[in-house]
């Protein structure tokens, strides 16, 4: 599950994709599965706007989809999301799959790799927090200490 999180997309397969969705926009007419196969190239993208531009398209299908590809849909929307650190957004997405399919094992271990990221962000922006508020208060001590030196 975590190469799938982790995977990013070779250049040479977006552009391709790239290339194909664009020849079927100008012409009008674009087919689900290439709007879809374009959306999973980006949203495995180094490119955070290339991600967004993914949840997008993904977002567009989700009305347009049978229950199978909608399933597909909310996955990658999950996926995206986890990888833009939209654990919130990702957690929404796998538990309302869940919903639906309460055994589904890859949206299960999905949902434990989003809380585990989220414990650890957490904790990591709690310590931020703490050594900044430790920072400003030992700050305030040696301004105190310079002002009552001063006075004396």
């Amino acid at each position: 599950m975590e190469s799938v999180l982790s995977e990013v997309v070779a250049s040479e397969d977006l552009k391709r994709f790239e290339k194909k969705f664009n020849s079927e926009q100008s012409s009008g007419n674009i087919s689900k599965g290439t709007q879809f196969e374009y959306a999973w190239c980006l949203i495995r993208s180094k490119y955070n706007e290339d991600i967004k531009k993914g949840i997008v398209l993904l977002e567009e299908l989700l009305p347009k989809g049978n229950k199978e590809e909608q399933r597909d849909y909310v996955f990658y929307l999950a996926v995206a999301n986890y990888r833009l650190k939209e654990y919130e957004k990702a957690l929404k997405c796998i538990r309302g799959l869940l919903k639906t399919e309460p055994n589904n094992t890859q949206a299960l271990e999905m949902e434990k790799l989003i809380k585990k990221a989220m414990q650890k962000d957490g904790l990591v922006g709690m310590a931020i927090v703490g050594g900044m508020a430790l920072g400003a208060a030992s700050l305030a001590g040696l301004i105190g200490l310079a002002i009552s030196k001063s006075k004396s």
